[in-house]
């Protein structure tokens, strides 16, 4: 099992990881996207297995369904118990995002994951979530 400092929410049965130091928009991108119909794993932090050749991701016992909205509070939130992580995006400060990036992965518990950086507080981050996510499952990246 692995710790790591990240949000996961489910799409379609797929689990998102949202990774970034404090204040980087982890929670608040994990609640617009469960505004749309996301469910959270976990807020804050995740666990990770390895099951099957799969990383799951799952919520610390101490903190399963609870979520932080910040100016709000810490919030019971319905939860996914466990799913199977399809991707990995860094939250980074808009600065260090490259328009046309290559493919990266990044290997956790032994599995390989794909990774993007994402601004979190782009109005358009819940929607490249959710078309990255899509691209990935119906292996729709253009290769360059």
């Amino acid at each position: 099992m692995e710790r790591i400092h990240a949000t996961c929410v489910a799409i379609d049965g797929q689990g998102v990881l949202l990774r970034g130091a404090p204040g980087s928009g982890k929670s608040d991108l994990g609640l617009r996207l469960i505004d749309q119909g996301a469910a959270l794993v976990s807020d804050d932090y995740t666990e990770l297995d390895p099951v099957d050749g799969r990383l799951v991701a799952h919520a610390p016992d101490a903190i399963r369904g609870l979520m932080e909205v910040r100016g709000v509070g810490i919030l019971k939130t319905p939860v996914v118990d466990a799913v199977p992580v399809a991707v990995l995006f860094d939250l980074v400060m808009l600065s260090e995002i490259e328009r046309l990036p290559e493919p990266r992965f990044e290997t956790i518990a032994g599995i390989d994951v794909p990774v993007f950086r994402l601004h979190g507080f782009d109005a358009s981050a819940p929607a490249k979530v959710r078309v990255a996510l899509s691209a990935l499952r119906d292996d729709r990246f253009h290769a360059s």
